[in-house]
C-alpha cells in the first residue's frame, strides 16, 4: 500500500524568535498545534516531524507525531533548504515503511490552520485530480503599490500613474501563505516545480494565515486566537 503522509518540518535555530516551535502559544508548544490539526484531519497514514532538536522532538512525541530520528547536521543549517529536509524523510520512509504516493507539507509556524482546513484542501486536490495544493490568502494590500526602494530612499518612480487609483479597484491578488503544501510524490525533490499544470490554491482566511517569524508574528497569533476564538 501507498503512503499519504505529513511532514512538518521544525529546526531548532531560529533567529528572530528564540526556540519558536517551542514557544507556548495558548498554553501549548507551537508546534502542537499543527501536529494536532495533523492528526485531527485524519487524513494521513502518518504524521512525521523532522528535527534536529531533542527538545522539539520530546514535545512532538508527546503530542501524538512520529520523530524517527534527529536530522543530520548537514540538514540543520540555515542554508538547509525545505525541499532537501522533505526528500529526507521521504526516502526513510520508503526505506523503511512503504512507498510514498502523496507529501503535505506543514509549516509548524503556521498555528491558526486548523484540521478543517486540511481537509478542505485535501478536498481541493481530490476534486480537481491535482499534482498538488498550496494554500494561499488575499493581499492586505495592492501589489500595484509596492516596489523596491534605492539606498537614499527616493521615491522618484516608485509608483507608475496606472497605480494611483483606489485599492478597491484593483483586481484581487494572492500569496502564498506557508500553512498547506500538499504534493504528488513526484515533487519529491523538486518542489520548485510545483507551480505548473496540475497545481492549484487553496484560498484560507487571512485572520488564519499567520506565519510567524518573530515576536509581533507570535503576539498576533495570540491577539487573533483570543478574538476569534480559533
Amino acid at each position: 500500500m501507498s503512503l499519504n503522509i505529513a511532514i512538518i518540518p521544525a529546526r531548532a535555530g531560529s533567529k528572530r524568535l528564540a526556540n519558536k516551535n517551542i514557544k507556548l502559544l495558548d498554553g501549548k508548544p507551537l508546534i502542537v498545534w499543527t501536529i494536532e490539526a495533523a492528526i485531527n484531519a485524519a487524513n494521513f497514514d502518518l504524521v512525521l516531524v523532522s528535527t534536529d532538536s531533542p527538545d522539539i522532538a520530546k514535545a512532538a512525541i508527546s503530542a501524538g507525531a512520529s520523530v524517527p530520528f534527529l536530522r543530520p547536521a548537514e540538514l540543520a543549517s540555515d542554508t538547509a533548504s525545505t525541499n532537501d529536509v522533505i526528500s529526507h524523510m521521504v526516502n526513510w520512509v520508503e526505506e523503511n515503511r512503504d512507498i510514498v504516493k502523496r507529501v503535505t507539507i506543514l509549516q509548524p509556524t503556521s498555528p491558526l490552520r486548523d484540521a478543517k482546513e486540511i481537509q478542505h484542501a485535501m478536498m481541493l486536490y481530490a476534486e480537481k485530480k491535482a499534482t498538488a495544493v498550496v494554500s494561499v490568502c488575499e493581499v492586505e494590500h495592492p501589489i500595484e503599490y509596492c516596489n523596491h526602494l534605492p539606498t537614499d530612499c527616493s521615491l522618484n518612480g516608485f509608483l507608475s500613474k496606472a497605480s494611483l487609483k483606489r485599492s478597491q479597484d484593483f483586481e484581487t491578488s494572492y500569496r502564498l501563505n506557508g500553512a498547506i503544501y500538499i504534493v504528488d510524490r513526484k515533487f519529491v525533490g523538486a518542489l520548485s516545480d510545483i507551480y505548473s499544470e496540475g497545481s492549484y490554491a487553496y484560498i484560507m482566511k487571512k485572520e488564519k494565515s499567520v506565519d510567524i517569524d518573530d515576536e509581533f508574528d507570535f503576539k498576533l497569533a495570540e491577539f487573533i486566537k483570543e478574538q476569534y476564538g480559533f
